[in-house]
């Protein structure tokens, strides 16, 4: 039994010896070139603990490097290619140009709407006079019950909490209402894999057009959403008075993508290709205009209210701040964002309204002809001025 033990293990080296032999001079296969790498990785760490004495057999038995045999080594790391930003910056164009557009159209609405319900409610108040009386009021009211009597009492006292409302905080009220919705479908696990892809805005991901416009209400945080709807809030009787509703709405709405746009290009230059969402950019833009516009305002901090400054140093201090923060890298905001929202805030004001605004009288006659064919006349909403709310700048 001695001599057969013998036998069978000489076979085994010899059928081992063979395979090794030809298979160094077949490449190895696709699903094992990590194994390979590994294994020789192995064998050069066993080569440094031997002696010296023995180095020359041992340099003979084992493997030789991938390139001087031929045999592929571990697979390189992929490049990871910069994305393009041809189809977001043309979706940046047009949707600047129909937001601007809606604005005008919304404006011209609004207007028709107001003088129709103004001729409506004078007919109504001449039709009423004399045909109801106090009686008749006080039977109806006993007729209630008495949870009724609380409900619209209730009613009454909510619309005179927004009859009290400025106008832009009446606006801004809607946009805070979308960026509450958006948060709590953020708690919502099966919604995670949607949010991520539509509700936050990378230049590495394939949707990158639409989270433009879906980022600028996304926050994951409560605190980051209260602090951005604050400044919302207290900017926005300022700038609806000084642009109008339409016009608010329509700067709000392209600031949020200038802004990401610019965000996309300073993450494609510099390579960190990271999602980021929130109003910030949007923000921005808002709180930049009425700087602008008005830099001699003072204004204070919440927290500190006895520490107040003008409205124009502290849009340059923003701005030197959201600057340091992109120059030196500053992980903690997206800073480009920032910057771009700011710069197209300040733009707009000083160049944007005439360029872009002034010029929407043609558009807004042949919407008009849309509407009524054949009737001329006036136009709602139309003529050189700014409108309704309007900026006039000198």
């Amino acid at each position: 039994m001695a001599w057969r033990g013998c036998v069978m293990k000489w076979t085994k080296t010899n059928v081992i010896g063979r395979s090794h032999s030809s298979g160094s001079h077949r490449s190895a296969p696709r699903g094992c070139r990590q194994n390979v790498y590994n294994q020789q990785r192995c064998g050069f760490r066993r080569e440094a603990k031997r002696p010296d004495a023995k180095k020359g057999n041992i340099r003979q038995e084992t493997n030789p490097l991938p390139h001087e045999s031929g045999t592929p080594g571990p697979p390189p790391a992929p490049k990871v290619s910069r994305p393009t930003l041809f189809k977001p910056l043309m979706f940046t164009v047009g949707f600047t140009g129909c937001s601007f557009g809606a604005a005008a159209i919304l404006q011209y609405e609004t207007l028709k709407s107001r003088v129709q319900t103004a001729k409506d409610e004078e007919e109504s108040e001449k039709l009423e006079q004399g045909s109801q009386d106090i009686e008749y009021w006080h039977n109806w009211w006993n007729q209630l019950s008495g949870f009724q009597r609380q409900l619209i009492l209730l009613m009454s006292m909510a619309d005179d909490a927004w009859s009290s409302l400025t106008e832009g905080q009446k606006t801004v009220t809607g946009i805070i209402a979308v960026n509450a919705v958006v948060l709590c479908l953020w708690r919502i696990p099966s919604m995670q894999r949607g949010m991520i892809k539509y509700f936050t805005s990378n230049p590495a991901s394939k949707t990158r057009c639409l989270p433009m416009v879906l980022s600028s209400f996304s926050h994951y945080s409560v605190i980051h959403m209260v602090a951005n709807m604050y400044v919302l809030w207290t900017f926005s009787s300022g700038i609806v008075s000084l642009l109008g509703k339409e016009q608010f709405l329509a700067v709000y709405l392209s600031a949020g993508v200038i802004s990401t746009m610019v965000s996309y290009l300073c993450k494609t230059a510099s390579g960190r290709l990271h999602p980021s969402l929130g109003a910030s950019g949007a923000v921005m833009a808002v709180l930049a205009a009425v700087c602008a516009k008005v830099p001699e305002a003072k204004l204070g901090i919440i927290f500190l209210p006895m520490v107040t400054f003008t409205a124009g140093n502290a849009l340059k201090a923003l701005i030197a701040i959201d600057a340091a923060g992109l120059f030196l890298g500053w992980r903690l905001f997206d800073h480009a964002a920032h910057l771009g929202g700011a710069l197209f805030g300040v733009w707009y004001v000083a160049y944007g309204y005439k360029l872009i605004w002034r010029k929407r009288e043609p558009f807004v006659k042949l919407w008009h002809d849309m509407r009524s064919p054949g009737a001329g006349g006036s136009r709602p909403g139309g003529g050189t001025g700014g409108g309704a709310g309007g900026p006039r700048p000198q």
